[in-house]
């Protein structure tokens, strides 16, 4: 060819090397998803695993390093590790569903109502939910934690539910206006049926894809949220085993070395959130781009 008429520039990608970039997009989900459900399965079964009582105080091997006896070694008050990382997993796992399904109720009633009411009823909604958003978060859960008094795992999943679902409302609240005037919405209101009715066969099917990607956030968020309660104190107490209340040994364990008491259940604590995030943003991508979640 001459070269005065050769092609220059960049030269398209080959698609073997776009197939491969999507193989490696998909691969970290699943190896997220595997290693989630691992923890899961392991903190449901923990009465099968655990090689030790988590709550026995053995006070003469308090703080032991890991050994065959003891596999992530023992606390400061001699507990073991091992049998408390999945017995407390379960405990923590535990609140981020309960305070994410309380939210994500309150989200949907709250966001309908304000959606499908007069326009006074909205803005009186609205107007309490940015109140409610101007309020840091974490300062919001230790008020309310203190109007209802001693931590337990109900009180403070409940707490947990009531402070975090504004952000979800408001989106519920959007895509109710935006298909609240849409025919099938319109022939049922006509056939008599009602408000839940109308919510839950038409609505809810409507909005949930674009609300997924922020429930599964609250239940990493949830989680946090405990872990960082106890760590300051002012969570759960030290008899309630969960990945917060172990992480809250952390002085005691600085003190003496014991690096295990804090690396160990950070450590698992940390995949948790890290694989729930990656869930999440796959979830958000896939939305985004209009795919089926289930193909």
């Amino acid at each position: 060819m001459d070269p005065e008429f050769e092609i220059v520039g960049i030269r398209p990608m080959p698609q073997t090397g776009v197939r491969e970039s999507k193989k490696r997009g998909r691969r970290g989900p699943a190896i997220a998803a595997a290693t989630l459900a691992l923890i899961v399965l392991g903190c449901l079964a923990c009465d099968l695993i655990m090689t030790k009582d988590p709550a026995y105080l053995n006070l003469y091997g308090y703080s032991l390093p890991p050994c065959r006896e003891f596999l992530f070694g023992t606390d400061t008050m001699g507990r073991d590790i091992f049998s408390m990382i999945w017995y407390g997993g379960r405990t923590s796992l535990l609140i981020g569903l309960t305070a994410t399904a309380f939210s994500t109720f309150l989200a949907v009633m709250i966001g309908a109502v304000s959606g499908c009411g007069p326009e006074w009823l909205d803005l009186l909604l609205m107007r309490m939910t940015d109140i409610l958003l101007s309020i840091p978060w974490l300062l919001a859960v230790i008020l309310a934690q203190a109007v209802l008094g001693e931590a337990n795992v109900l009180s403070l999943s409940f707490v947990l539910g009531l402070t975090s679902w504004m952000s979800i409302a408001k989106v519920v609240r959007s895509e109710v206006r935006r298909i609240r005037h849409s025919e099938y919405v319109i022939a049922s209101r006509c056939m008599g049926g009602s408000f839940f009715h109308v919510l839950w066969k038409h609505l809810t099917p409507n909005f949930l894809s674009s609300i997924m990607f922020m429930v599964v956030m609250n239940v990493r968020n949830a989680i946090v949220a405990e872990s960082t309660l106890s760590f300051m104190g002012v969570g759960l107490p030290v008899e309630e085993i969960t990945w917060g209340s172990m992480l809250s040994l952390s002085e005691k364990a600085f003190l003496t070395n014991a690096w295990w008491i804090i690396l160990i259940p950070g450590f698992f604590l940390l995949v948790t959130l890290f694989c729930i995030t990656s869930l999440g943003n796959c979830l958000r991508e896939t939305m985004s781009r209009g795919e089926n979640i289930l193909k």
